[in-house]
């Protein structure tokens, strides 16, 4: 992956906002909270000096990977937001932002933050794609690859080129030590389908949200561990369920699986459990 540099310009591990620039054009992955967008934009202004931040790529409409985009385009108002039309149907809803609000609210108070400029009516697409669909950044093509399962929403950007993928949460969070959490929301055959879209891919690097830059070794072992752990967690879930086992157990049982190290950085403790909960009722109605 050659003349291509990627930075990581997180303000808080629990972000989820990288820098990708190829000296010509310059390309933020997710975008972070709303609480942390401002520091978020000063780590690129640092990255760039002089230049302007050409697009914003948002893997899918969750708090804490799209209401930094807002923030970065107070500094960079021409760059242009890509993201799944899905996404930008979401981001249409008084609703929706209002829910993104709250969360966004409620881990900036857990980071002891509880001011700051709230411009999250502002959040919008400039360019809403759908799969298959190409996206011309400078000399950088990236495909647009629809990968549900967290949420309806997400998607990929592939590089072929490259050979880089800009990964989203529904292949699995990565553990920093070869580990993935499974992170089914919206569909488990789903996420699956998605892990085999990806798997077909000729790929060597994947840049995975929340963590970075994989490496090809990682990358070939990220994307076997995630199909295994999404399996083999699914299993283990609907046993317990079979058996009676209350669903705060089984909340606890994933916990006690995943919560630990590097995943206590950057997965609150609350949203871990909110997530669980979803999954467990999904893998419910979806294999029982």
């Amino acid at each position: 992956m050659q003349n291509i540099k990627i930075t990581d310009v997180r303000a808080l591990p629990g972000d989820s906002a990288f820098l990708i620039d190829d000296g010509k054009t310059a390309i933020l992955y997710d975008s972070g909270f709303a609480f942390t967008g401002y520091a978020v934009a000063d780590k690129i202004k640092a990255c760039l000096s002089e230049r302007s931040l050409d697009y914003i790529f948002l893997t899918h409409s969750h708090y804490d990977h799209a209401l930094g985009s807002v923030y970065a385009l107070k500094y960079w108002p021409n760059a242009k937001v890509v993201a799944g039309s899905y996404a930008a149907k979401i981001f249409a809803k008084d609703s929706a932002k209002a829910v993104m609000r709250e969360l966004d609210n409620k881990f900036a108070a857990n980071n002891s933050v509880f001011c700051y400029e709230d411009l999250i009516d502002n959040l919008k697409v400039d360019i809403p794609v759908s799969d298959g669909d190409k996206i011309q950044a400078g000399d950088m093509e990236f495909t647009v690859i629809d990968l549900p399962g967290h949420t309806k929403c997400s998607v990929g950007y592939y590089c072929e080129k490259h050979k880089l993928l800009l990964g989203c949460e529904t292949i699995g969070v990565y553990d920093g030590e070869g580990g993935v959490v499974p992170s089914y929301l919206v569909g488990y055959q789903m996420a699956l389908d998605s892990i085999a879209r990806v798997e077909k891919l000729d790929i060597e690097n994947i840049l995975v949200a929340h963590y970075g830059l994989l490496n090809r070794e990682q990358t070939k072992t990220y994307l076997k561990v995630a199909r295994s752990s999404a399996q083999q967690t699914a299993l283990e879930i609907v046993e317990r369920l079979k058996a009676g086992m209350p669903k705060e157990k089984i909340i606890e049982f994933f916990k006690d699986k995943f919560y630990h190290g590097y995943i206590k950085t950057v997965y609150p403790i609350d949203a871990i459990e909110l997530n669980t909960g979803i999954t467990i009722d999904l893998l419910e109605r979806e294999l029982l």
